[in-house]
């Protein structure tokens, strides 16, 4: 069997406990079953938007360096607009599949999006869906953009989702873990990923009941107060 990777990505951190994740999940799977491909790996992003390149994505960066170190040169993602929304990234990103000997197979449609011979046709056919999934988007956000604008111009306040820290029981794990990040004197400090191995010993929950993640953490922290 043809081995591959795959790789997911949800666009907000609200999303992450949702349908999407065990969407894509599904869908890459039921194309590996059919084309007799064994799936070795699963790389993805949480909360990243789909404009984002290479350098803020840490499963995408985790996924390339994969294919270089061991020999995989397959990835499976649901659709095209998994991988990127912007059209720019996403041409990006493929040139540089392309020039690992990558193949990126989209389950959707079972197109090779990285493939460096493809009719011109279809190419263009895929850039143009890039452009229409990138504008819209950019509608949607336009649109709830306006909303919270309005809603605060009728009542001064726009309530979104609260940050971590302001409901019951959060600020005292979210003093925890500033003070894990902290620097010690003469020795380096703890990285996220250990920080969220602390937590999940220590069994503290998470506002959604998932074990404790680096990249989450690191996401805390960055809204919270730029500590990180």
């Amino acid at each position: 069997m043809t081995k591959a990777v795959s790789y997911l990505r949800v666009s907000s951190k609200g999303q992450v406990n949702g349908d999407g994740f065990p969407r894509q999940r599904d869908a890459i799977a039921r194309y590996a079953a059919a084309h007799a491909i064994e799936l070795v790996a699963e790389f993805r992003d949480e909360g990243v938007s789909g404009t984002k390149d290479l350098d803020d994505r840490q499963g995408l960066g985790d996924l390339m360096a994969r294919i270089r170190s061991n020999g995989v040169r397959l990835v499976l993602v649901e659709r095209a607009d998994r991988l990127a929304r912007d059209l720019v990234v996403s041409e990006l990103l493929l040139a540089e599949f392309a020039k690992l000997g990558a193949a990126v197979i989209a389950a959707d449609s079972g197109e090779n999006l990285a493939a460096t011979d493809a009719d011109p046709t279809r190419v263009l056919i895929r850039q143009v869906l890039g452009a229409v999934a990138q504008f819209e988007k950019s509608i949607i956000v336009a649109k709830l953009r306006a909303a919270r604008v309005r809603k605060r111009r009728e009542t001064g306040r726009c309530e979104g989702r609260k940050r971590f820290g302001e409901k019951p029981g959060e600020a005292e794990i979210l003093a925890l873990m500033r003070t894990l990040r902290r620097k010690p004197r003469g020795r380096e400090r703890l990285s996220f990923d250990r920080i969220a191995a602390r937590l999940n010993a220590m069994a503290l929950p998470t506002r959604t009941g998932a074990r404790w993640r680096g990249v989450t953490v690191w996401g805390i922290l960055r809204r919270a107060s730029g500590v990180a």
